[in-house]
C-alpha cells in the first residue's frame, strides 16, 4: 500500500517520542540519560524509514553524513532528540522529535512531536492560524540568550519568552503561544527542517534573516540564521533585523 509521507512523518515522530518517554522513565540521569535518548530514538527512526522508504536518503544529527543524499530525489532530515538538555531535566516539556522530508531541495512533509506535552504537530493536519496578541512575544534560548535577541525585543517592543529546543520554540509560534522566533548564531538543518515544514503548512512566515528562502539538503547543512513568525509581523521583524545588522 502507499504510505503517505505526511502521515509517515507524524507516525514515526510520535512513536519515537513514546520511546523517549520510556527511556526517561528508566531512572537514568545526566549524560547517561541524554546518550540513551539520542541512541534509542535514532535507532527507531532509522529503522522505520528504512522499512517504509528503502530508496530514500537520510540526514540525521546522530548518524554519519552519507553524501549520496545530495543526488537523491528524496531525503529525510531528522533530529531524533531536539533539546537533549531539556530531555534530561525530567520536569521539562520543551524538547522534541523532528522528522521532515525534502524533495528536490524543497520541504514537502514534516512532523514535530512534543512527547512530554502529548502533542504532535504535522503537515498531515496543519494547525489553523492563531489569533494575534496585544504584545509581541519573542522566543529566546533559556540557557544561551543572545544580545541580538535582547536588542530585537527592544526594537519590536516585545516581551522575551525563554524556552528550550528549537522545535519547541517553533511549535510555540505555530500554536500562538509566541509570535517570533529569530535565531542567530547558527543551527544545522535537522534543527529546523521539520518545524519549518509544519510552520509553512500552518501559514507562518519562514526565512533567512535577509528574507531569502530556507534551503535544505545542502552540501553544508549549517544554517547561519532562521526566522519564523506570524506573517503579519514579517515585514516589521525583517526591517528590525536589518537595522540591527552590523
Amino acid at each position: 500500500m502507499t504510505y503517505d509521507d505526511h502521515r509517515a512523518a507524524a507516525d514515526i515522530a510520535t512513536a519515537a517520542g513514546r520511546l523517549l518517554l520510556e527511556v526517561r522513565a528508566q531512572g537514568l540521569a545526566g549524560d547517561e540519560l541524554k546518550a540513551a535518548g539520542d541512541a534509542r530514538s535514532e535507532e527507531y527512526i532509522a529503522a522505520a524509514l528504512a522499512s517504509a522508504f528503502p530508496g530514500d536518503a537520510v540526514l540525521s544529527e546522530e548518524a554519519a553524513d552519507d553524501r549520496a543524499r545530495l543526488t537523491s530525489p528524496r531525503v529525510w532530515i531528522i533530529d531524533p532528540l531536539d533539546g537533549t538538555r531539556e530531555f534530561s531535566e525530567v520536569d521539562r516539556a520543551d524538547w522534541a522529535v523532528h522528522v521532515a522530508l525534502v524533495e528536490q531541495g524543497e520541504l514537502v512533509a514534516g512532523a514535530v512531536a512534543l512527547p512530554a506535552q502529548g502533542l504532535t504537530l504535522s503537515t498531515a493536519e496543519p494547525p489553523p492560524p492563531a489569533p494575534a496578541r496585544d504584545r509581541i512575544r519573542l522566543l529566546v534560548s533559556r540557557t544561551r540568550p543572545t544580545e541580538h535577541a535582547t536588542a530585537l525585543a527592544a526594537a519590536l517592543d516585545a516581551d522575551l519568552a525563554p524556552m528550550g529546543s528549537a522545535g519547541a520554540k517553533v511549535a510555540a509560534v505555530i500554536q500562538g503561544e509566541a509570535d517570533v522566533y529569530a535565531h542567530t548564531g547558527g543551527q544545522y538543518e535537522w534543527d529546523s527542517a521539520a518545524p519549518v515544514a509544519v510552520a509553512n503548512a500552518a501559514g507562518l512566515h519562514t526565512s533567512r534573516f535577509d528574507g531569502s528562502p530556507l534551503r535544505y539538503n545542502q552540501s553544508n547543512p549549517w544554517m547561519p540564521d532562521l526566522l519564523v513568525c506570524r506573517p503579519d509581523l514579517a515585514s516589521k521583524v525583517l526591517a528590525a533585523i536589518q537595522e540591527l545588522a552590523p
